[in-house]
């Protein structure tokens, strides 16, 4: 019997928005918290699996396209971006989805990729300036 797709032994295989890097993505339970765990290479990010049903419903009341705007922790995102939202008090969980301190950025690189394939979102793929959308 074929393991579940998105657990740890079968993760999602994802591409960045750009199409320029693959990484990995699975449901996991860390320290009592429903977890998104994104492998990028050696680098591991955790983002609260809630993002994802959350973004969602933003998006809808949105009603638009938004941009995406990826940017690491130490970097300021840009307003309006989807990475500005991740990372909001103005948010459901009032700040950061990322729980990984100093890796907690890069909302709106890896988490999109991931609504696009379970078919919550439509998602560009340009080298630059992507956005997105709730399906």
């Amino acid at each position: 019997m074929a393991t579940a797709k998105g657990t740890v032994g079968n993760p999602w295989v994802l591409k960045t928005p750009p199409r320029t890097s693959e990484f990995t993505m699975h449901r996991e339970t860390i320290a009592g918290g429903d977890m998104l765990v994104c492998k990028v290479g050696k680098t591991v990010l955790h983002y609260e699996y809630r993002c994802l049903q959350d973004l969602h419903s933003m998006l809808k009341a949105h009603g638009e396209w938004m941009e995406l705007g990826s940017a690491d922790e130490q970097k300021p995102a840009k307003d309006g971006t989807v990475e500005a939202w991740g990372r909001s008090s103005e948010n459901p969980v009032k700040g950061w989805y990322g729980r990984k301190k100093g890796l907690r950025g890069r909302f709106g690189m890896y988490i999109p990729p991931l609504m696009e394939e379970l078919g919550l979102a439509e998602v560009e793929h340009n080298a630059r300036g992507n956005r997105m959308r709730a399906r």
